[in-house]
């Protein structure tokens, strides 16, 4: 091995990188979930007691249950048009990289500026989307005081976003089934629909399973979106809108380790968190996986 130290030497700054900014954060959140510390002074260890404490917070489980109502809203809007448009633009002949170049590209906008638009849009008072209902008589919708409502204009945004990736690789999945496939259906006297719900949807069920975990824990994750909508930081801690209705619990995360200075309790909320991520994902899984065994 030593007579390959130079090629050792020459991937090692992504290994040094890895460890000091990946690897060594990971576990040292782990030790923090189980100190008392506020960034600067000394740490105390506190055992369980964090974890006994997020047990009882009430507003932590309003952020999961913020979370997974916003994930819910997303996510299933999001895979089913992406699995749409995906099987409409596989069946265009004209200008298709046009096509994936305009749905695509929302995925790629940074996602500050997306979320300053859906404020503009959706602004109670000035917003676009209200301007427009009023010329057909309708009163002001409150789009960003509602809960319901907040909760359906960050799960909109996050469907606007992310519509385009899943549709990209449901394309790619689509191009990769025989045609031959498609033909001896239709020759048995098989319509659009049962094509469709026979022979697509069970040969791109891998692609869905890799689609619907990547999207759960995209989902999940959500921050900027509410953070940017209401404007969260040292000096409006609106903690996601009124009657804290956008609380995710990244941003719940945020405003405990980084507006608050209590890092072991940030840290114990981020670790509860990837519990449940990783329980969802396995709920999933097994779902797909049982679908495909059927």
């Amino acid at each position: 091995m030593l007579s390959f130290w130079r090629q050792y030497l020459a991937i090692s700054p992504f290994y040094i990188v890895f460890i000091v900014f990946s690897f060594f954060p990971v576990f040292f959140s782990l030790y923090l979930a189980f100190q008392r510390w506020d960034g600067i002074g000394t740490m105390q260890f506190v055992g369980w007691q964090q974890f006994r404490f997020l047990w009882k917070d009430p507003v932590f489980w309003l952020s999961i249950r913020n979370t997974l109502v916003i994930w819910v809203f997303s996510t299933v809007p999001t895979l089913l048009g992406a699995l749409v448009l995906a099987t409409l633009l596989h069946s265009v002949r004209r200008f298709k990289g046009f096509y994936r170049i305009a749905l695509f590209l929302p995925n790629v906008t940074s996602i500050v500026a997306v979320a300053i638009f859906f404020g503009a849009v959706f602004s109670n008072n000035f917003g676009l989307v209200n301007a427009i209902l009023g010329t057909v008589g309708i009163s002001p919708v409150p789009w960003l005081s509602n809960p319901w409502l907040i909760k359906g204009v960050i799960a909109l945004l996050m469907t606007w976003m992310w519509t385009g990736y899943n549709m990209i690789i449901y394309l790619a999945g689509l191009q990769a089934i025989p045609l031959e496939i498609y033909e001896a259906a239709k020759m048995d006297g098989a319509g659009p629909v049962r094509v469709f719900l026979r022979i697509t949807i069970p040969i791109l069920r891998p692609i869905i399973m890799f689609t619907v975990i990547i999207s759960t824990i995209n989902g999940l994750q959500s921050f900027s979106e509410p953070q940017v909508l209401f404007g969260t930081n040292a000096a409006n801690a609106s903690l996601g809108g009124p009657g804290q209705a956008g609380l995710t619990t990244l941003l719940y995360f945020y405003q405990s380790a980084f507006m608050n200075n209590d890092y072991g309790y940030g840290a114990a909320i981020v670790w509860a968190f990837f519990i449940l991520i990783v329980v969802l994902v396995l709920i999933n899984w097994r779902v797909v996986q049982r679908g495909r065994k059927a």
